[in-house]
């Protein structure tokens, strides 16, 4: 990935959560004109839902403001993934246990990419993007999404 930045986001399923913050982050580095600057993926840490398509209620929510491009199928983290991205942004302390737990599967320590959680960077200091799954309807899910769009700014206006 040599001259471009890259980012992963992930989280439990790579369902909602991360496949929000993904599209969200492709969204504003468009909007800002510096998606040639940028590797953008998203993944998971479990394995369940491998192959699928994000929940449907994140992609309503996504539709809902005005993104409608985006395709996407989950997949799981791997520790090339631990050692090619500059950026690992999980959603909650749980998902950054097991991003370090991925690197420790390495021989050798092989991280390139700063690993934290993307909430991190949230203004209004929530530090955990809350997992929607279980929740009825697609409040928790607009919630993840503002939550998203002001932590993926806030990172980005700190590389500026």
């Amino acid at each position: 990935m040599p001259g471009k930045k890259s980012v992963l986001f992930v989280c439990l399923g790579n369902i909602c959560r991360s496949p929000i913050a993904e599209a969200v982050f492709l969204d504003i580095i468009k909007k800002r004109g510096i998606s040639d600057q940028w590797i953008v993926e998203s993944a998971a840490v479990i394995d369940y839902h491998n192959g699928k398509p994000p929940d449907n209620r994140a992609m309503k929510t996504l539709e809902k403001f005005g993104i409608t491009d985006y395709k996407h199928r989950a997949r799981v983290a791997t520790t090339s993934d631990i050692r090619d991205f500059d950026y690992i942004f999980g959603m909650d302390d749980s998902n950054i246990s097991n991003l370090y737990d991925l690197n420790q599967q390495e021989s050798t320590y092989c991280r390139k990419a700063k690993i934290s959680l993307l909430g991190e960077y949230d203004p209004q200091g929530e530090k955990i993007v809350p997992d929607p799954f279980y929740s009825k309807g697609v409040a928790m899910f607009e919630q993840v999404y503002h939550q998203c769009v002001r932590c993926c700014e806030a990172f980005l206006d700190t590389l500026s």
